[in-house]
């Protein structure tokens, strides 16, 4: 879709009273985890921790990393794992998945995690009653990257995911490779020879094969499905998705096979027909217990290309060939896979086809519901962070005013709300009302810069208040 070159940061929309109001985390690159309130402010950054994504604990902790591997040879690896503390302080650190002998660099542990992480106690990583991930002394699961070659998969070398089980004291007590199930995964033979000539091969190591990209990982957590018998749904067993193969699973925590699946192929049965091609998917989770939707899986459905399969006009070679121009956030049941609700362009009011592309994030994005029944959507590749209402009403919205100076874009990886308490560290602020502005009317007329912010003043972690009169993306008001 084109994209205005003049366009407002910060918060241009907040209506207090229909919104569940809290703090908001994500990482910003080279400046580090933040933290800001509903209004846009800045609370909080955490410099120098790359969080891959940026969480929150209760008590004002955070989690990410401290430096990446260097891309030339890992393909988007983080070289430890890292908790801190409202001072900064480390108090937590896995490093020691695979000690590494890059070119010209002294060997070194590295978790090799990468897009996705749980504490235990939280299911999701996301606040849900009673449901608080552990701040200390407890076991954390993590996505990691794991270099090898499978002959069922392709000739060439693979980054492989795996995901470990590490106890507080750094000690790995479960590991789960993916490679190693390929063959309950569902590949037809057109998608078997597709990967074998190219299983996504990516620059990192010279050209290797980031043939899953998995890109996150929760348990499922306890659910009415388990307790209605359905052992696919054990709480302990582990939900993935993988960016690449349009696949969603569930892998069995006892057995290690994969007790549920679906994707890659989703003209397979009338119910995945119904539920329409999910295509390049982030953040797949079941949607935790106390929240509204509970028992449901929520995924945002990226659209863009992935799959692979038989070649098509848009893929000559069968890599990437699925594709579509715009994204949707989709909430269905599980066992049915029945639709209970969804995000669109559409669903949010704009125009069939002409604006389809108007709700569109080809890379990264999340989707978090919240105990208000709102969802909170990173629609990350815009650096558009928004709340809507069931009603698909836009009651919150927040554009990252941090660019990327080398690769001019402010994407968010992914982002989350927390309650104000899990800050005890800070009083709640005020809340003031951002009202959407009537984009026919807006103008941008002489003078109007100095209703700007400069972003040098939010690298600075200043508490910086965004001028209302920015607010220009139109959506009707909730009822």
């Amino acid at each position: 879709m084109g994209y205005p070159s003049v366009y407002p940061t910060g918060t241009t929309i907040y209506y207090p009273d229909h919104c569940y109001s809290g703090y908001t985390a994500f990482n910003v690159k080279n400046v580090g985890n933040v933290l800001i309130d509903m209004n846009g402010n800045v609370v909080k950054v955490w410099k120098g921790v790359e969080g891959f994504p940026a969480r929150i604990l209760p008590g004002g902790f955070t989690i990410g990393a401290t430096r990446a591997r260097n891309p030339k040879y890992g393909y988007l690896d983080m070289v430890d794992l890292i908790q801190v503390d409202w001072q900064g302080n480390v108090v937590w650190k896995f490093n020691r998945y695979e000690r590494i002998k890059d070119p010209r660099r002294k060997p070194e542990w590295m978790a090799r995690q990468h897009h996705d992480y749980q504490r235990a106690g939280s299911p999701v990583g996301y606040y849900a009653p009673g449901l608080d991930p552990e701040i200390a002394g407890a076991n954390t699961l993590i996505l990691c990257h794991k270099n090898l070659t499978n002959t069922a998969i392709s000739d060439k070398e693979l980054i492989d995911d795996a995901i470990i089980d590490v106890s507080w004291e750094g000690e790995i007590e479960w590991e789960w490779v993916f490679s190693d199930h390929i063959e309950e995964m569902g590949f037809g033979e057109a998608a078997k020879n597709a990967m074998a000539r190219n299983p996504n091969i990516v620059p990192a190591g010279g050209g290797m094969g980031d043939w899953m990209h998995a890109n996150s990982m929760s348990v499922v957590g306890p659910n009415r499905h388990y307790d209605a018998g359905d052992e696919r749904f054990h709480p302990d067993n582990i939900i993935w998705d993988g960016r690449q193969t349009n696949i969603i699973a569930i892998t069995d925590r006892r057995s290690g096979e994969i007790a549920w699946r679906i994707g890659p192929d989703y003209d397979a049965t009338p119910e995945l027909r119904r539920l329409g091609w999910i295509i390049g998917q982030h953040h797949a989770h079941i949607i935790p217990r106390g929240l509204p939707g509970e028992g449901n899986l929520l995924v945002f459905d990226n659209g863009g290309q992935a799959g692979f399969g038989s070649p098509n006009p848009g893929s000559p070679t069968g890599h990437n060939n699925a594709l579509r121009d715009h994204s949707r956030v989709l909430e269905f049941d599980p066992v049915t896979l029945e639709i209970a609700w969804q995000y669109s362009a559409r669903d949010g009011g704009f125009a069939p086809l002409v604006d389809d592309a108007k709700f569109y994030s080809v890379l990264v994005s999340a989707a978090q519901r919240l105990p208000n029944g709102n969802t909170l959507i990173t629609e990350g590749c815009d650096g558009r962070l928004f709340e809507v209402t069931p009603q698909c009403d836009i009651v919150w919205e927040y554009i990252n005013p941090w660019f990327d100076k080398k690769l001019k874009h402010n994407m968010v990886y992914r982002a989350y709300r927390v309650p104000y308490d899990w800050i005890p560290q800070l009083d709640p602020p005020d809340e003031i009302e951002v009202p959407r502005l009537d984009n026919s009317t807006f103008r941008v007329g002489p003078g109007s810069m100095a209703m700007g912010t400069p972003i040098t003043s939010l690298q600075r972690g200043g508490r910086v208040n965004h001028d209302p009169a920015l607010c220009v993306i139109p959506r009707r008001p909730p009822d």
